[in-house]
């Protein structure tokens, strides 16, 4: 297992307190196809202990470890990394994982040891809730709970009863429910047909946009679940229908595929509007596709551009910065926070890691790059943001663009 210790070294040649030392760990998928957005996040992480090497008096190193190893990432090592986290009584929190799967073998084994854990990316309701589509975003007005759709709920991860795992990026429903409101709003368009890929994710996506959009006055005119990749037919339907555009729950190895047919069926003007599966994903580049996710883009607030002018000039390379590095340095942030909190109540002690669980859980209104943070009773983010992007068309390697933005902090849209 390899476990890299990094120590803090500030910019500013900040010399670190001597003789106490306390570390947080960093568990994502470093290697393999994942390690585009994990290098990033990485990065985000480094950037925010080298600009503060020091918090309540105790140096601070992180303490990496990679759960992919050139392969795709690996529940298995993710488990074995908390483990040896676990060995180490100066590690007191963690940031990571980035993938749903990895989480949910993580957290019991972190939740037995009192690590708390806080990934700046993991969406999958399950891993905080017991119920993965709630009844008002069902088209069928029924919840469909974590059980039934075939996943552990949040409460059976917990052998220690207590929440110990947090994120910053918000739910997977919302992002069915955030397409819809931006076809209505944005798009100015009533008239979707709707496309599943039969998997879970997919369906479940599929289920908020429907729910969200009958609820906005608009209709689905035609839906199918399948794994087929040619859907012509049905889409031909559709437009006999009336469509006006596509929603599509699912990945991008059908999802983007089903663009060029959307263009043929419905007209080259029609969108294609899908979840974060399809987001940034180079098959699906071409003018007309929108695709949420789940976290708040914090590249474009003003709030954050100290820190990224601070950042991109200690990590100059453009692929140094992904969609998941603010939420990391924000993650750390919220993770320092919570760590001087409990070594003032320990009277300026070592702070155990239940302490460090109980000051994560009490997080409210963290002022981060991405916006005020908190975390809910579940251990979800209060920051409620759902971002759309907008594919650039063209040119594979142009970036996409947000193109809008669907918050549900005040209020959840159900």
């Amino acid at each position: 297992m390899a476990l890299i210790v990094i120590a803090a070294c500030s910019p500013g040649g900040e010399p670190k307190p001597p003789g106490k030392t306390l570390q947080i760990a960093v568990d994502l998928p470093l290697t393999g196809p994942e390690s585009r957005a994990a290098v990033p996040a990485l990065n985000g992480v480094r950037y925010y202990v080298a600009t503060h090497p020091s918090v309540a008096g105790f140096s601070v190193s992180l303490v990496v470890a990679d759960h992919a190893r050139n392969e795709a990432a690996n529940p298995s090592l993710g488990v074995a990394n908390v483990q040896s986290f676990l060995e180490n009584r100066r590690i007191l929190a963690m940031i990571g994982p980035l993938d749903a799967s990895v989480a949910r073998l993580e957290i019991p084994t972190a939740n037995a040891g009192s690590l708390g854990m806080v990934s700046p990316a993991t969406s999958n309701p399950c891993l905080t809730r017991d119920v993965y589509v709630p009844a008002p975003l069902n088209p069928a007005r029924t919840e469909i709970t974590c059980k039934s759709a075939g996943l552990p709920a949040a409460s059976e991860l917990r052998s220690g009863g207590s929440i110990n795992f947090f994120r910053l990026a918000t739910t997977d429903e919302l992002q069915g429910a955030a397409a819809a409101d931006y076809v209505v709003d944005t798009l100015h368009l009533v008239r979707v047909g709707v496309i599943s890929d039969g998997e879970l994710y997919g369906q479940a996506l599929a289920s908020a946009f429907m729910a969200r959009l009958g609820k906005r006055g608009g209709t689905a005119v035609g839906h199918l679940d399948t794994d087929a990749e040619d859907v012509s037919a049905i889409l031909g339907r559709m437009k006999a229908a009336g469509a006006q555009a596509v929603y599509y729950g699912g990945g991008a190895s059908t999802g983007c595929g089903v663009r060029a047919q959307v263009a043929g069926a419905i007209g080259a003007s029609a969108p294609l509007v899908g979840g974060d599966g399809l987001a940034q994903e180079p098959g699906c580049n071409s003018a007309g596709v929108f695709a949420t996710v789940p976290i708040a883009d914090a590249s474009s607030r003003p709030e954050a551009t100290t820190v990224i002018r601070g950042f991109k000039a200690a990590y100059p390379r453009a692929a140094d910065f992904g969609p998941y590095t603010l939420l990391a340095y924000d993650a750390t942030g919220i993770v320092y926070a919570a760590i001087d909190r409990a070594i003032t109540s320990a009277g300026g002690a070592m702070p155990s890691r239940a302490s460090i669980v109980a000051e994560l859980a009490r997080t409210a209104d963290y002022q981060g790059t991405s916006g005020r943070i908190g975390f809910d009773q579940a251990g979800d983010t209060t920051n409620r943001v759902i971002s759309v992007l907008a594919a650039p068309g063209g040119d594979s390697k142009m970036p996409w663009t947000v193109a809008g933005s669907i918050d549900y902090s005040a209020r959840l849209p159900y």
